[in-house]
This record gives structure tokens, C-alpha cells and sequence, in this order.
């Protein structure tokens, strides 16, 4: 159509996001966050073993129901997916979490995902072919490290201007992100190949949300535990980034995986409800999680000021 998303979307749009983050982040905020080893070692344990292994496990018991086996397959490639190289950005930013962190890993994640996502694909659902891994590789790396670099020097040049005038970043990532979601929808719902039962599609979507919901949930358990060494903007990225899934690498990839198979829109759909539904959630999410944070802060605060000596 006219907004060509082959070219607008695949390489504009997901430049665009991280130009913005280069541009908004602080430089020694994004060094110090590459040195948070256990922090990524968490996410991307998380995103790229324990998420689709547990995905697996689930899908055994949806196996003996009546939903359409390929969207419970498509299930399947949801879990398989690296973490996303927007979405966890905007959200963890706009909750004031640990956007740095949130960057290192939506971006390694991604990189490892170009790896690890077609060997899961082929260990979870015995499918192969010849992945183009370099042709992917360097589209990430011009789309997502090269904008976020130029962000950086251009940063370099109009700080003072950018910490006086404070640009809306956010609402300007929200807004790509919306065009991001609009026309993958456009893309898949137009194909007239594609064969829905309302009844299997509505379980899918409640079995996503309630993924996602149980997932956040356990993330949030786990990275604020008492023998944890998150702080809590960093619960905030580890929530979102592990938890998120990466629909601009994630549709290319099927598509790839799965060249040729008939059913390849129907595998697509769990993957497509997922990415606008972990926004819709997430969004839903920023105010009770910036309110958790804030107060958390501030006991942290409380807690490490040394107490006044008692007059004898």
C-alpha cells in the first residue's frame, strides 16, 4: 500500500525509535548499564530458555483441546522470540525504570535472537531451512546500533539545548510504535488464505493474556526477592524486557523459517495478538508500577540514612 511498509517500517520506523533513544539517553547512564552483567544474564536467561521452555510444557496440556493447532504452534513461536527492540524501551521509560538496561538487552537480545530463535524454532517444532543470519545481522546493526550510536554523538553537540527544552521522546516512540503495530495487523488480516474459528481465537487471546500477566507477575517476584541486587528501576526493565517479544524481527523470521508452509498466517497470528496486547498491558501497568517504584525509592532512601546519634 502507500505507506510501503517494507521500507517505512522495517528500516524508518525502528531506526527512528532508537535515534530517539540515543538522542534522549545520557551517555554514562547507557556505560554503566553494559557492566550490569547479572541484570542481562536475568532477561535474556529468561526470554530465550525459561519463557519457551515453560511455553512447551503449557502447550502439552492445550494439545488434548479443541483449539486449531497451528495458532497453538504459533503459540510456540511467541516463546521462541528474542526480546523486543522497542516496546520494553518506551515502557520502561515512561515508568522512569532503568532505560539503558532496557536498551543493552532489547538490542543484545536481538542479536542473540538471530541465532537462538531459529534453533528453538527447530528444536520446539522440527522446523529448518537456511536462515540468512547475515542479512539479518546487518539490518539489526543499521537499524538499531548505528541509529542509537548517531543519536548519542548528535547528543554530543545540542545537550544543553535538549536538557532546556525537553523534547516529548516518549510520545514520539509511542506514536512510530502505533504505525509499527497498524500495518503488521494490515499486513496479516489482509491475506485471504487466512482461516479463524472465533472459538480458537478468543481462548488464544484470554491463554496470552493470562502468559503475559503470570509472567510480568514472576519476573517482579524474582528480581525484588530479599537476596536480590535489582534496584527497583531495574525491576522495571527486567519486568518488561523479559517478558516482552519482538514482533519487527519476530514476523520477517517466520517468514523466513517458515517459507512455503500454507498455514504460515494462522502461525503468525498468537505473535501478532501478543505484540499489541504486551503494549496494551504494559501501558495499563505504567502508573501502578511508576507509583511502586517511586515509594520504593524513597523507603530505599529512608533505610540507608544514617540515624542521628541519641543524646544522653
Amino acid at each position: 500500500g502507500p505507506l510501503k511498509p517494507e521500507i517505512t517500517i522495517t528500516y524508518i520506523a525502528v531506526s527512528a525509535i532508537f535515534f530517539n533513544s540515543g538522542l534522549s539517553l545520557k551517555t554514562e547512564e547507557l556505560t554503566s548499564a553494559l557492566m550490569h552483567v547479572k541484570l542481562h544474564l536475568f532477561v535474556q536467561i529468561f526470554t530465550l530458555v525459561f519463557f519457551p521452555t515453560a511455553i512447551w510444557v503449557f502447550l502439552q496440556l492445550l494439545s488434548i483441546t479443541p483449539i486449531n493447532e497451528w495458532l497453538l504452534k504459533g503459540l510456540q513461536t511467541v516463546g521462541c522470540m528474542p526480546p523486543p527492540v522497542s516496546s520494553a524501551v518506551i515502557l520502561t521509560k515512561a515508568v522512569g525504570g532503568n532505560e539503558a538496561a532496557a536498551i543493552f538487552n532489547s538490542a543484545f537480545g536481538s542479536f542473540l535472537g538471530i541465532v537462538i530463535t531459529p534453533l528453538l524454532l527447530l528444536l520446539f517444532l522440527g522446523s529448518s531451512s537456511s536462515v540468512p543470519f547475515t542479512s539479518i545481522f546487518s539490518q539489526l546493526f543499521m537499524t538499531v546500533v548505528v541509529p542509537l550510536i548517531i543519536g548519542q554523538i548528535v547528543r554530543r553537540y545540542i545537550k544543553d539545548w535538549l536538557e532546556r527544552k525537553k523534547p516529548p521522546f516518549g510520545a514520539i516512540s509511542s506514536c512510530v510504535l502505533l504505525m509499527i503495530i497498524y500495518t503488521t495487523f494490515c499486513d496479516t488480516f489482509a491475506n485471504p488464505n487466512i482461516d479463524l474459528d472465533k472459538f480458537s481465537l478468543i481462548i488464544i487471546v484470554f491463554i496470552i493474556f493470562s502468559v503475559q500477566m503470570s509472567f510480568m507477575f514472576l519476573t517482579f517476584l524474582f528480581s525484588t526477592r530479599n537476596n536480590s541486587t535489582f534496584t527497583p528501576a531495574d525491576t522495571v526493565a527486567i519486568v518488561f524486557c523479559s517478558t516482552h517479544k519482538s514482533l519487527t524481527l519476530g514476523i520477517p523470521m517466520l517468514k523466513i523459517v517458515f517459507a512455503g508452509y500454507e498455514h504460515l498466517s494462522l502461525i503468525s497470528v498468537p505473535l501478532l495478538i501478543y505484540h499489541p496486547a504486551q503494549i496494551l498491558l504494559g501501558s495499563l501497568l505504567v502508573p501502578t508500577i511508576k507509583s511502586w517504584m517511586v515509594s520504593r525509592q524513597k523507603a530505599l532512601k529512608l533505610t540507608r540514612q544514617p540515624k542521628a546519634p541519641v543524646k544522653v
